[in-house]
């Protein structure tokens, strides 16, 4: 009897990691390699909307350690001549496994004269989601932390690629869904919160039946939106409008063009 409860206890803890890493995987229903997503910015300025540059995501299948992983990217080019007005050159990149479980995550972001490249490394090990977190500064410096998870945690990139598969069938307006965020910097308290339906008229000229969403992070105690996103109401969940609430200001981002969709 001892020993059989001795080897429970060896394959429960053999099989923790496993379960900390399963409980971070999602079926992916929304996107498939080769998705490309283009955008037109728009910036805010003493209370007129300029034409700021462009953006573009895009996912592919990759490989990452040896392990079939998506890729995906998220590149913002703002143009010469509004780049007095506010500096926007921000490129995202993650590695996510084909059950979309965080495994990697890059920002290298200028925003005005605010220059920092985060980077985000996860392992799940020891019955937890580990993290190796880091961020390099213009002047040099750079900030290195480990975290420690016994729950899954995400970042803006990864979170999102899960949230596009998200089902809103019982969701009323209000409804929410808590998860940690990190960054290069620690990690945070965030949340993703529903907001109804709304049609939405992209870049491209069509007007989108739309699900509205906040993306909320807690900042010294209090909570911020961070972006409004609204994505089509469908099984591909496209994001077809972003309100962005920058440091300096706000912008939002229209669909231009979209190709490679799953459904």
């Amino acid at each position: 009897m001892g020993k059989r409860i001795m080897n429970m206890a060896a394959l429960f803890l053999f099989c923790l990691p496993v379960m900390v890493e399963a409980q971070c995987s999602y079926k992916n229903t929304a996107f498939k390699s080769g998705e490309f997503l283009s955008y037109n910015l728009y910036y805010n300025w003493k209370f007129v909307w300029v034409k700021a540059g462009t953006a573009s995501m895009s996912t592919v299948a990759s490989r990452y350690k040896g392990q079939p992983a998506y890729r995906a990217s998220l590149t913002t080019r703002g143009n010469g001549k509004v780049d007095n007005m506010f500096v926007l050159r921000d490129t995202l990149l993650c590695y996510s496994g084909q059950d979309l479980v965080p495994l990697y995550y890059r920002k290298g972001a200028r925003e005005g004269k605010r220059y920092t490249v985060d980077e985000i490394w996860y392992t799940y090990k020891g019955g937890q989601c580990n993290l190796r977190q880091q961020r390099l500064h213009s002047d040099g410096r750079k900030d290195v932390r480990n975290h420690k998870s016994p729950e899954c945690v995400y970042d803006m990139m990864n979170i999102f690629l899960r949230a596009r598969s998200f089902s809103i069938d019982g969701w009323k307006p209000g409804h929410t869904v808590s998860f940690p965020i990190a960054d290069g910097n620690g990690t945070a308290p965030a949340m993703l919160k529903y907001r109804g339906k709304k049609t939405v008229k992209a870049d491209n000229g069509i007007k989108y039946r739309c699900i509205e969403l906040s993306y909320i992070e807690k900042e010294k105690g209090k909570w911020k939106e961070i972006v409004r996103f609204y994505v089509t109401d469908d099984a591909n969940h496209v994001p077809v409008r972003l309100d962005m609430f920058l440091r300096f200001g706000s912008a939002k981002a229209f669909l231009t063009n979209m190709k490679g969709l799953r459904n």
